[in-house]
């Protein structure tokens, strides 16, 4: 079956990635919370999609900050892309096991680092096996899932994969906090309502609780049905309905997505992306992982 000559899509179904499987790459990109306590890569180790690739948020990351899984340099990302075996005109299918939770991350990280070609499986692991597709359950090392993310670390020489920033796709915290300074912040926070107003603790130690003053709140979940993304027309108004209206238009100042740790905005991402085509975003890599501490910075509670 030949594809078309449209842009490629962000999000495919199963059927797409069926007909398909053995022709593309397919990562498994799941990550939980500390509190769930799950671990992903013994998830992976005991069953996986057909010909599934482990992509560990956590290694394939910068070692020398103490936020979780913030963007490696690009070295480091060509080198885990040399142990994938995968080159800049491959196609890549991220999933994971909760249906759309970390695969959106790593869905915008091989975007931020310039793949033309990736998407997310629309419901990921849980809609594979729901139309009845079998995992693999063959034997896998841990060693061999975690070479990625030891190439990233300990690898040397120059990488054969191209990976280059784009820069304009994350936004640092000083360009936040010039957004929630200027007048109608263009912000939005992916964080469960009760953590954005300041009345539930953060997951991780350490943190203040509250949000950036004047952003949106658009909890992740919000945007997904069953796992699955909704439609356009449905995620319109759930944005509408926090008060994200991009404008129409080329242009447009950037809308910032926040979240814990940068993972569950790229949920937003991907859902704005649908809703809003060529809609400016920027993820802000430290999210409330790093605002939630820096010294100074304006917090907000309540629903203000």
């Amino acid at each position: 079956m030949a594809d078309t000559q449209e842009p490629f899509p962000d999000v495919v179904s199963v059927d797409w990635l069926a007909e398909r499987i053995g022709s593309v790459k397919v990562l498994d990109g799941s990550w939980y919370l500390p509190t769930a306590q799950r671990d992903p890569v013994a998830e992976f180790l005991q069953s996986r999609l057909p010909t599934a690739q482990f992509f560990e948020l956590d290694t394939i990351a910068d070692p020398d900050t103490t936020l979780p899984h913030m963007l490696p340099s690009e070295e480091a990302f060509g080198r885990a892309a040399d142990a994938l075996g995968i080159q800049a005109t491959d196609t890549i299918v991220v999933y994971d096991r909760l249906g759309a939770f970390s695969a959106p991350r790593v869905w915008w990280t091989w975007r931020v680092f310039g793949h033309q070609k990736v998407a997310v499986l629309d419901g990921g692991l849980p809609a594979w096996e729901s139309a009845g597709h079998a995992l693999e359950t063959s034997p896998i090392s841990a060693q061999e899932a975690a070479a990625p993310g030891l190439a990233a670390r300990q690898g040397t020489g120059a990488p054969s994969y191209p990976a280059h920033l784009r820069r304009g796709q994350v936004a640092h915290w000083k360009e936040v906090l010039e957004a929630v300074e200027a007048p109608g912040a263009r912000v939005v926070d992916a964080r469960a309502a009760a953590r954005w107003r300041g009345e539930a603790a953060e997951p991780r130690p350490g943190l203040a609780a509250g949000h950036m003053p004047g952003s949106r709140n658009v909890p992740w979940d919000s945007v997904l049905e069953r796992g699955r993304l909704r439609s356009a027309e449905q995620l319109r108004a759930v944005f509408a309905a926090a008060g994200v209206t991009p404008d129409e238009g080329a242009g447009e100042e950037p809308w910032i997505l926040s979240c814990g740790t940068g993972t569950t905005a790229c949920v937003l991402d991907l859902a704005m992306r649908r809703a809003f085509p060529g809609v400016n975003t920027r993820v802000y890599d430290g999210s409330w992982s790093e605002w939630g501490q820096l010294p100074g910075v304006p917090i907000a509670k309540g629903d203000a």
